[in-house]
């Protein structure tokens, strides 16, 4: 894996992505979308069939259903794929992973992995996104990280555990099958109420695999600090910053 990467053995990875295979709802209610800008620069122009791996509830399908006539999401949560059909309805779907997407080989334009790579096993990823790829296809990678460079921000991510999973010096290594990635960052900002910050926290793997009483310290620490401590009302809107990091390749 490129520098700067999490470390996580592969039973310890697989164990913690479990947590998202439950509260799908609020996953999808409370998880912030991806900016326009980080869309278009990694989806080619005329771009026809996507896959989208590990789309979760397709908070990243969905802006590919935009530009895109064929994509198929590719998740190995069915609970997750049922509130993506509730969204989009005529976007084929199956159950896979990044290393095993049942799709056929070279079959696709696009591979996308939106706010997964770090649950993926990247030499395995990669290769089966080589074999899904059509030759000179593109493999695109976007996660959206918390801006922590904002004190408040960084104070808040700290309370939640939600501290960046990759570092910005983080490079994805793609293996012999790619060119080398290219790299985008925008910043924007998600408007959320503040109780849905605390279902943003509960949203989290660090919350899902949780004691009761560490859940509770967590929910107890984000009221003090979003009430108590920056003085917000209990029906306030924050615009709560982040950076989309995108990365973008070719296959040979």
């Amino acid at each position: 894996m490129g520098v700067g990467g999490p470390r996580l053995a592969a039973h310890r990875r697989r164990e913690m992505a479990r947590s998202y295979l439950q509260d799908s709802e609020r996953y999808d209610r409370v998880r912030p979308g991806y900016p326009a800008a980080s869309v278009d620069w990694l989806v080619p122009a005329g771009t026809q069939r996507v896959a989208d791996v590990g789309a979760g509830t397709g908070k990243f399908t969905r802006e590919l259903a935009l530009r895109c006539p064929d994509v198929t999401a590719v998740d190995p949560s069915d609970d997750m794929l049922s509130i993506l059909a509730q969204h989009l309805p005529d976007v084929r779907r199956t159950e896979g992973t990044a290393e095993a997407t049942g799709l056929d080989t070279a079959s696709v334009d696009l591979v996308t992995i939106a706010q997964a790579w770090h649950w993926c096993d990247p030499v395995a990823a990669s290769a089966e996104s080589a074999r899904i790829l059509i030759p000179g296809g593109s493999f695109a990678l976007v996660w959206n990280q918390l801006d922590v460079s904002m004190p408040w921000v960084h104070r808040l991510s700290r309370i939640m555990h939600a501290g960046d999973v990759f570092k910005p010096s983080y490079r994805p290594a793609l293996g012999p099958g790619f060119s080398v990635p290219e790299s985008k960052v925008v910043g924007w900002a998600q408007s959320i109420r503040v109780p849905d910050i605390v279902e943003l926290a509960r949203s989290r793997s660090y919350y899902q695999n949780a004691s009761p009483g560490v859940r509770a310290k967590v929910e107890s620490n984000l009221r003090w600090y979003l009430h108590d401590h920056l003085g917000h009302e209990a029906d306030a809107v924050l615009p709560l910053p982040y950076l989309t990091y995108c990365w973008r390749a070719t296959r040979l």
